[in-house]
């Protein structure tokens, strides 16, 4: 029984040192581990921020351009009936959409579906405002009743998409 406790006496304390030495170890491990973390996450970070910026860029353009107003100023032409350039309209739309089809990697799902929506609202209202009118007769019409329709409307919109981004692009900062 003394030899029992003569060998506890020696082996305890080395045990409670070698304990110590081992969470020590850990808690550095450990502590390196987080930094190399936060090192990596602030190199993705400066990488990935420009690339969303752009996105959001691109975006702000593609609602801008697809506004009714500066769309129907871009392409208007005289030698159009309401037909043609009805469809030069929502091919337009849809174009400049596809084109910017990849900015949805960068934002927010909410954000993506607004700016969705809003081409689709576009289109519907240029659909809806060539419906009453005849097939043949100038683009003018169709550029009047659309203008109309855009004033008659309660909601702008394109604007509300606008600062639904720009507060997004405000959380990044």
């Amino acid at each position: 029984m003394d030899a029992f406790f003569e060998i506890l006496k020696f082996t305890l304390p080395s045990a409670v040192a070698l304990f110590g030495v081992y969470m020590l170890f850990k808690t550095s491990l450990e502590n390196l581990l987080e930094l190399q973390h936060m090192n990596k996450s602030s190199e993705q970070t400066k990488e990935v921020l420009p690339l969303r910026l752009q996105a959001y860029e691109r975006i702000i353009l593609l609602l801008e351009r697809i506004t009714p107003n500066n769309l129907i100023v871009r392409l208007n032409d005289n030698g159009f009936n309401v037909v043609q350039f009805q469809n030069l309209l929502v091919q337009e739309i849809r174009e400049e959409f596809n084109h910017n089809l990849s900015q949805q990697i960068y934002m927010s799902n909410e954000a993506w579906e607004i700016t969705r929506k809003t081409k689709e609202e576009i289109i519907a209202l240029i659909n809806e405002s060539a419906k009453d009118l005849n097939k043949e007769a100038p683009s003018i019409e169709l550029s009047k009743k659309i203008f109309q329709n855009v004033l008659d409307s309660q909601n702008d919109l394109v604007s509300n998409n606008l600062q639904f981004i720009k507060s997004e692009v405000r959380q990044l900062f």
